[in-house]
């Protein structure tokens, strides 16, 4: 018999210890949305050393037992250890399956996803709106200043000095509509200055933004576990930073101009708290897991012990081994 062969049931068992800890990533990943840090870590690198922690204690076991199980000598020692690791198995698998664990987390989570799906829909979409909002306040901006400059030509000759106010040179030595038309180029420029929109490369304010928003929608409507929690923790700060660079643009007053800042709500639905918040363990991360678990042991299950073993019996001093001497 070739003791070191890899069988199927083994690479069963490596692929089910792989899975369930890649499941257990993502379920850390959720439960620590809001921790930067996780196991004195990045979030990232934390996460992966919970999901190998939890993979590599179940695949140890398993595995472990296996090997004991097909050993030649030192039956007696052997076999307590084989039992031992058996019972650390079963301990660890039911700890790794109970609330508030890694594995049974993500899918509480996920069976969420309907009613996250929907709330940040609503934030992204709000998101999105806020660059129309800012542009028609800007044209209106604009068509009221427009107004104002043109009001102020015609009546030059009964208020010279509001002429000066808004910055206007005699019309002696400058048409007033070539006035007009240098203070609304001036206007455009300081609304949507160059860093505003780019549609070309594609790198302005408003190209950038747009495109993390499709990007955001795209992975939470296809439900993309890595990729939402991104989503979330970047979401309202990324819209905020937005926003207040768009008020920064509508802060710059035109000489003689009276206009307010722009002004855009915000609001967020609390979404975070779905993915920290443990439920009790759906049947169906019960029944995963027990899958999982039994894949794992399939290798140690289906392993022949040695021809060579006593049996219990003569094992533990109750007959006389014929193989007493190992």
């Amino acid at each position: 018999m070739n003791q070191s062969k890899f069988s199927l049931a083994d690479v069963l068992t490596v692929l089910s210890a792989i899975s369930f800890g890649f499941v257990c990533f993502l379920g850390a990943n959720f439960l620590n949305i809001d921790s930067e840090k996780v196991w004195g870590m990045s979030h990232t690198t934390g996460c992966i050393m919970i999901a190998l922690f939890c993979s590599l204690l179940l695949f140890t076991t398993s595995y472990g037992a296996k090997r004991l199980k097909r050993t030649d000598r030192n039956f007696k020692t052997s076999f307590i250890a084989e039992v031992i690791l058996l019972f650390l198995f079963a301990i660890f698998a039911v700890l790794f399956a109970m609330r508030g664990s890694p594995f049974p987390h993500y899918f509480s989570v996920t069976a969420q996803k309907s009613e996250i799906n929907n709330k940040l829909q609503a934030g992204i979409t709000q998101a999105e709106k806020m660059f129309e909002a800012y542009e028609s306040y800007a044209e209106n901006r604009k068509i009221r200043y427009r107004n104002t400059l043109q009001t102020v030509i015609a009546g030059e000759g009964n208020n010279p000095d509001t002429l000066a106010n808004y910055g206007f040179r005699p019309t002696k030595q400058e048409p007033g509509d070539s006035q007009i038309v240098f203070k609304m180029l001036t206007i455009q420029y300081d609304l949507f200055p160059t860093n505003y929109s780019d549609s070309v490369a594609n790198n302005g304010i408003k190209e950038i933004a747009k495109g993390w928003l499709q990007e955001a929608k795209s992975t939470t409507s296809s439900w993309k576990p890595i990729g939402i929690v991104n989503v979330v923790n970047a979401i309202e700060k990324n819209t905020n930073d937005w926003l207040n660079t768009l008020v920064s643009f509508s802060t710059i007053r035109e000489v003689g101009e009276q206009a307010m800042d722009f002004n855009y709500q915000l609001s967020f639905a609390d979404v975070k708290m779905h993915f920290f918040k443990t439920e009790s363990p759906s049947a169906l991360s019960y029944g995963l897991s027990l899958l999982a678990y039994l894949l794992m042991l399939l290798s140690w299950a289906v392993a022949k012990r040695s021809t060579r073993f006593p049996g219990l019996k003569l094992l533990f001093g109750m007959g006389k081994s014929r193989d007493n001497e190992l």
